[in-house]
């Protein structure tokens, strides 16, 4: 039968074993750079395929820090990640509140214009964009990068954004309003607590989002002053060679970030949009 014990034992192990499944795919990648990071260099091509080395070692995260420019390309990646988050979730939640809110003429059009931004491959804007930052001295530059970065990443946080407000009932701004509050102190005191989640999400996706970007970062700077994380990546590789160890050693380090960004805001990703709302 199909409501039977045997049957709903069949269907809870199936569940478990694709989640399972699920996350031994999404995980082992990570274990893998671990795994490199900390096996000596004359382990690497001699062990074969292991789980585990035989010997492990730490002198590969040492001679990042100590030998290399990864704290330089480190602190880049956190300068130019950080106030690119700030700046385009600031700019995305006007936005998506404008468009959630309000009818006006020109929305259609602006809707589409920023949709038609997405559209294209980086590759094909590079040449413009540097045309038109160099006369500036944006190049060589993390100020240019977090122009870029936020000009790029604010639409889609526009619309992520948008689709947070028009969550939020519009009654409750509308009940403050006729208690004598202003629409900015409606927004600041009821709206926008409740769009907490929403804050917190498009914080995390601008956030990775410039931390990962190698394109821009690679075209807009020549210099090791303003070069941020993924470039700094392709010092390890050289004309006949790739060191590995290295290389994995420096993924681990700029994972550490981005984790502790996540864990710092964990709470507003979980928690209801309109919990607590309302009371009694």
């Amino acid at each position: 039968m199909r409501g039977s014990p045997i049957m709903r034992a069949s269907l809870w192990t199936a569940h478990y074993l694709a989640i399972s499944v699920y996350v031994v795919a999404a995980l082992f990648p990570l274990f893998w750079l671990v795994k490199v990071s900390i096996t000596p260099n004359s382990l690497l091509y001699t062990e074969g395929v292991r789980m585990w080395p035989s010997h492990v070692t730490f002198d590969h995260y040492f001679s990042v820090i100590r030998h290399t420019d990864f704290p330089l390309f480190f602190r880049n990646s956190a300068i130019v990640s950080t106030s690119t988050a700030l700046f385009a979730t600031i700019i995305a939640s006007g936005a998506g509140y404008a468009f959630s809110r309000f009818v006006y003429r020109g929305k259609f059009w602006i809707v589409g214009l920023m949709l038609v931004t997405q559209m294209f491959p980086l590759v094909m804007v590079i040449a413009p964009i540097f045309r038109l930052f160099a006369p500036l001295g944006l190049t060589n530059s993390l100020t240019g990068l977090v122009i870029i970065y936020t000009a790029y990443n604010v639409p889609f946080a526009a619309f992520l954004m948008q689709s947070f407000f028009d969550g939020i009932p519009r009654e409750l701004e509308e009940a403050a309003m006729m208690d004598g509050a202003t629409r900015f102190r409606a927004l600041r005191q009821i709206v926008l607590p409740l769009t907490l989640p929403g804050v917190a999400a498009t914080l995390g996706f601008v956030f990775t989002a410039a931390w990962s970007e190698l394109l821009f970062a690679l075209m807009l700077n020549s210099s090791n002053s303003a070069s941020t994380f993924p470039v700094g990546l392709l010092s390890f590789v050289s004309k006949f060679s790739v060191d590995f160890g290295q290389m994995m050693a420096a993924g681990v380090l700029a994972l550490v970030p981005v984790c502790l960004f996540f864990f710092l805001i964990q709470r507003y990703l979980v928690q209801g949009l309109t919990a607590g709302a309302v009371k009694g």
